[in-house]
């Protein structure tokens, strides 16, 4: 039970004063000082005590017993009649000649305050391919170019620098395995797109991975003949999301929020080819060595055996920074082990055995 702050009693402190009163043959003066209360007051506990018995002295609502202004109910399911034919509040209002006030206070407390309450939430359908390669999902994001450190790191609009222009960072990821393969381009044109999958099929390949399927959105570069092209030539069958309805490409829009949190922002960078930069040591921590809720807070990696992984382009700059060992993932997923704080913070710092060599021809990680 909440109590008001000021209460001197609670239910139980009540039932004994009006039981010292009545049973043991205190006076009310007595009790009440024994109380910390006033006489009057203690009057009125007895009273209702009197009337009522010990579920009296409860704390009684302080709603008004007769609303005689209340709206009757069969004005309400009136209301909400007219409500689930997608009519506005202000047209209801005008219909039944209420206040637009009263209709959308009603409305809120039926749950129906946006239209978007209307439409059932469709099922949430999550599936998985069987084998890596199967299906591979790519999606794009733009970046600001860094002309210097901006407003997302400092937390003053102020510091926004304005006409820097854009990049976009491509991303593909593996449906079955997690395992992830990103650039960041000029543009998001189909002149950067194409060229993206034609590597990062290249890169699956060169991990033992034949891709099969690749599925985007509906974007301009994916609807081009020059995409649908290079699809054929790669022997791939492309798969388009249905048109505003990004969850179906959602290991994509997934993995960027990821990219974004760990990688983009996760720390000031000086320029966008330092930031570029740091992309190729994460991507290699993503793939090799961070925790992925989705299998059993494994990396992905394990899916693929002990093979070198690394998320970076041809003729890549080398790394600028080691790899990041934060991991920010979730608590254990569906069929996960129960983990503790410190195993799971074991497990974000273990790397596999043995060293990382990076080349910049190529930019091609291997385990030695």
């Amino acid at each position: 039970m909440n109590m008001h702050k000021n209460a001197r009693l609670t239910p139980q402190g009540r039932l004994l004063l009006v039981q010292r009163v009545i049973e043991q043959g205190w006076t009310v003066r007595s009790a009440a000082g024994a109380a910390g209360l006033s006489q009057r007051q203690a009057y009125r506990w007895l009273a209702r005590y009197r009337d009522g018995g010990t579920a009296a002295l409860v704390d009684r609502s302080s709603a008004p017993q007769q609303r005689p202004h209340q709206v009757p109910d069969v004005r309400v399911a009136e209301i909400e009649r007219r409500r689930r034919q997608r009519l506005s509040g202000p047209a209801i209002a005008r219909q039944l000649a209420m206040p637009v006030s009263t209709v959308g206070g009603i409305l809120r407390r039926l749950g129906l305050g946006k239209l978007s309450a209307l439409e059932p939430k469709p099922p949430v359908v999550r599936y998985q391919r069987e084998r890596p390669g199967e299906l591979i999902h790519i999606d794009t994001k733009k970046l600001g170019r860094i002309a210097a450190v901006g407003h997302r790191i400092t937390g003053d609009r102020r510091d926004r620098k304005r006409g820097a222009g854009w990049e976009a960072v491509h991303v593909c990821i593996d449906d079955a395995s997690r395992l992830a393969y990103s650039e960041v381009l000029a543009d998001e044109r189909k002149t950067s797109a194409v060229p993206f999958l034609e590597r990062a099929v290249g890169w699956f390949a060169r991990q033992g991975i034949t891709v099969e399927r690749v599925m985007t959105d509906n974007g301009s570069a994916y609807r081009s003949r020059h995409w649908g092209q290079a699809c054929g030539g790669l022997g791939l069958r492309h798969i388009r999301t249905r048109p505003y309805t990004p969850r179906t490409n959602g290991k994509a829009e997934r993995f960027i929020q990821t990219s974004l949190r760990e990688w983009a922002y996760a720390r000031p960078f000086a320029t966008s080819h330092e930031r570029a930069a740091a992309l190729m040591p994460w991507l290699d921590h993503y793939n090799t060595a961070r925790p992925h809720a989705a299998l059993a807070h494994q990396p992905p990696a394990s899916r693929r055996g002990p093979q070198a992984f690394l998320g970076s382009t041809d003729g890549a700059v080398p790394p600028s920074r080691p790899a990041s060992t934060h991991d920010r993932s979730g608590g254990p997923g569906p069929g996960a082990p129960q983990a503790t704080g410190a195993s799971r913070r074991a497990a974000s710092l273990r790397r596999p055995a043995g060293p990382v060599t990076l080349e910049q021809e190529g930019a091609r990680c291997s385990f030695t």
